[in-house]
Formats: structure tokens, C-alpha cells, sequence
């Protein structure tokens, strides 16, 4: 390793208050005019490399399109690209298929959970239209329009919640 630099030759870069002192600096006068020249054409030469980098890098930024465009690729197929690279990397890792797991294991639960409760409404609106129907003993009020209508009512949202039950989970068994 190389000892730190002494005096003019630190290694270590300019800081704020540095570059500011640095800029301010008049060394002009402390130059020779064979200096000052040469000093000048360094400038001229390295304005015009960096041009002349500039572009060349625009002709190759250039090139590479043109590549990319004969391949069939594009901005929006480099992201779909990258974005499901990403994807299948994310999937691949443990916390992903652990957390997977573990929500399918949660999903399948609630899933049964609901069914367990679908189930048992459906069961206490039986036997709550069951005990409609024989606990009235009042026969001008069973005859009654609106009891018929309230009666007829019942029955039909039983019966309707009884097939929406069955029929999930039916469902459900299937996708099992």
C-alpha cells in the first residue's frame, strides 16, 4: 500500500470550503507563458476528446437500439421481461412460499368456517319456518292474506338460502 501523500499530494479529495479556496486562486501568475500555453492546449485536447467520446457513445446508444429494434425487442418487452424475472425469483424464494403456505392453509379454514355458518343458518331458518308453521294454532290467522304472504315469503328465502348453500358447497368440493 502506498504511504498517504504529504503537502500538495494529499490523496485525499477536495472538500467544499477546499474547492471554493481551489477556484478562487489566481495561479495565472505563477505560470510561465510556455506554461500558460501548454496548459491551453491541454484544454483544447481533452474539450475535444470529450467531445469526441460524447459521440461515440451516441453512435454506439444508437447502434444498440437499432439491434434491439431488429430482435423484436423493446422498452415495454424488457419490462414484462425483467418484471416476470422478478416474479418467478420472488416465487422462488422460502419467505414466499412460506407465507404461501401459510395463506392457503388460512384461506382453506375461512373457507370451511363460512360453510359451517352458511350451514347453520340454513338450518335454524328451517327450523324457524318449521315452527312458523306448527307452532300457530289460530286457524282464521293461518288462513289470513298476509300471514299466507308472510308464510309464502319465509319459505321462499329459505329455500333460496338452503340451494346457495348446497350449491357452494358443491363447489367448493369440487375445487378440492
Amino acid at each position: 500500500m502506498e504511504a498517504p501523500a504529504q503537502g500538495l499530494l494529499e490523496a485525499e479529495p477536495l472538500r467544499g470550503r477546499d474547492e471554493d479556496a481551489v477556484a478562487s486562486a489566481d495561479f495565472s501568475s505563477m505560470l510561465s507563458d510556455e506554461e500558460r500555453e501548454e496548459l491551453k492546449a491541454e484544454l483544447v485536447q481533452l474539450e475535444d476528446e470529450i467531445t469526441t467520446l460524447r459521440q461515440v457513445l451516441s453512435a454506439k446508444e444508437r447502434h444498440l437500439i437499432e439491434i434491439k429494434q431488429k430482435l423484436g425487442m423493446n422498452l415495454m418487452n424488457e419490462i414484462k421481461q425483467n418484471f416476470s424475472k422478478s416474479w418467478h425469483d420472488m416465487q422462488t424464494t422460502t419467505a414466499y412460499k412460506k407465507t404461501h403456505e401459510t395463506l392457503s392453509h388460512a384461506g382453506q379454514k375461512a373457507t370451511a368456517a363460512f360453510s359451517n355458518v352458511g350451514t347453520a343458518i340454513s338450518k335454524k331458518f328451517g327450523d324457524m319456518s318449521y315452527s312458523i308453521r306448527h307452532s300457530i294454532s289460530m286457524p282464521a290467522m293461518r288462513n289470513s292474506p298476509t300471514f299466507k304472504s308472510f308464510e309464502e315469503r319465509v319459505e321462499t328465502t329459505v329455500t333460496s338460502l338452503k340451494v346457495f348453500f348446497r350449491r357452494r358447497s358443491y363447489e367448493e368440493a369440487q375445487e378440492d
